[in-house]
């Protein structure tokens, strides 16, 4: 017997949504490839892992925007899809959009549609809540899993009220807009309602302390934060190579050119600063005392819409104090290298859930440019860790969700 799963996307007419959706869709019937999913490797085909023709989609969307008219727009401005594609897959695409329900955001938290009606923190996550039990009530599904694929939120600097559970729930009584942005709320409302979530942004999330506490005490399990899809994947490849070589690294400056809603998110210092410190922790943390001087830089640039560009220049120091440099980069279109992620994170969370995990999942730390509880940081390293988790599974004899 098979079970069947959903996946909420936090989000889901925006270009990372919306491509996730017609991308799992096209594969279902035939009319894509599965190029890009890490779980279509070969160390993941004897994983009870949930087929991607077996998922249903729902999800929350503040922009008004229905799913087919992103998709539309995608394809006038950034190609990847097909006009043909679409047409095939129009009653898919209908069929998701009865699932997509108005979202939760803001100060004080509003409901797109009725923009006069305002509702507290609390009563946004038990809006959210019963949106999610009705989804997959209506779908007869055995898990939810919750995906943030949402606008970068601004900086939220760390909150005592972040450390414990009690004290959180303490603060969403009190309705504190300062400890509760909407990805903390996505990551409350699902995790106390026992189904995964998947942080998939730079925002808080599920990363604090006081919702990994949550998470185990209901039986689930979270992963995140900051999808690692373009640049920071290459930096977390290359890195290790000076370090291992003792080269010291004497500066490293990134500069990155996005053009979609994104990017032009980004242009507010407070939201771009919650992306450039996940994208420089990483290298830091690799390269320790061999970092020297280090800097992110990302402009909106609307011409070049979801085809981000990076240059990187590495100045390194070398025997004798001999200086050199390396360039490299790094073009690609965001959103198609964030999708089939997106499926993969949904897919082993799902795993995870029926194997009966809690807590943060740090076999995907590979997924991510900043990954909860996990310290170690080349690419290598953590996609070892999934090997190795697999591994681990196959041989317990515990690859198969529980039915």
């Amino acid at each position: 017997m098979r079970t069947r799963t959903g996946i909420w996307l936090v989000g889901a007419c925006g270009n990372v949504g919306m491509l996730t959706i017609v991308g799992a869709r096209a594969m279902a019937r035939g009319l894509a490839g599965s190029t890009g999913l890490v779980t279509e490797l070969k160390d993941f085909h004897a994983l009870d892992l949930p087929r991607v023709d077996e998922l249903v989609f729902g999800g929350h969307e503040v922009s008004g925007v229905s799913l087919m008219d992103a998709a539309r727009a995608f394809t006038r401005r950034a190609g990847v899809l097909t006009d043909r594609l679409l047409d095939e897959l129009a009653p898919d695409i209908d069929a998701v959009q009865a699932d997509i329900q108005p979202g939760v955001g803001g100060a004080p938290v509003r409901t797109l549609g009725s923009p006069k009606r305002s509702e507290s923190r609390a009563e946004a996550i038990g809006r959210a809540q019963e949106d999610l039990r009705t989804f997959r009530e209506r779908h007869d599904l055995d898990t939810v899993v919750v995906v943030n694929v949402a606008t970068t939120e601004r900086h939220c600097d760390p909150q005592p009220e972040w450390d414990s559970l009690t004290a959180l729930r303490k603060a969403l009584d009190d309705d504190r807009a300062d400890v509760f942005p909407a990805s903390v709320l996505y990551a409350y409302a699902a995790l106390d309602a026992g189904f995964p979530y998947v942080n998939f942004t730079p925002s808080v999330g599920a990363s604090i302390p006081a919702l990994d506490e949550l998470a185990r005490a209901r039986g689930t399990v979270h992963a995140g934060r900051d999808g690692k899809t373009g640049e920071t994947l290459v930096k977390t490849t290359l890195a290790p190579l000076f370090a291992n070589r003792n080269l010291r690294v004497l500066a490293w400056e990134g500069y990155n050119m996005l053009g979609n809603p994104d990017g032009e998110a980004l242009r507010d210092p407070q939201t771009r600063l919650s992306k450039t410190t996940s994208k420089d922790r990483s290298l830091r943390a690799i390269l320790g005392d061999q970092t020297g001087h280090s800097s992110v830089h990302i402009d909106y640039v609307p011409s070049l819409d979801d085809w981000k560009v990076a240059f990187d220049y590495i100045h390194f120091e070398g025997f004798l104090g001999a200086k050199m440099a390396m360039q490299f980069t790094w073009q690609g279109c965001d959103s198609a290298l964030a999708a089939p992620l997106v499926l993969d994170l949904a897919r082993l969370a799902a795993f995870a859930k029926g194997r009966s995990e809690t807590g943060s999942m740090a076999q995907t730390a590979c997924f991510f440019k900043d990954p909860h509880r996990c310290d170690v940081h080349s690419f290598g390293e953590q996609f070892q860790l999934l090997k190795d988790y697999v591994e681990d599974a196959l041989k317990s004899g515990r690859n198969k969700r529980a039915i």
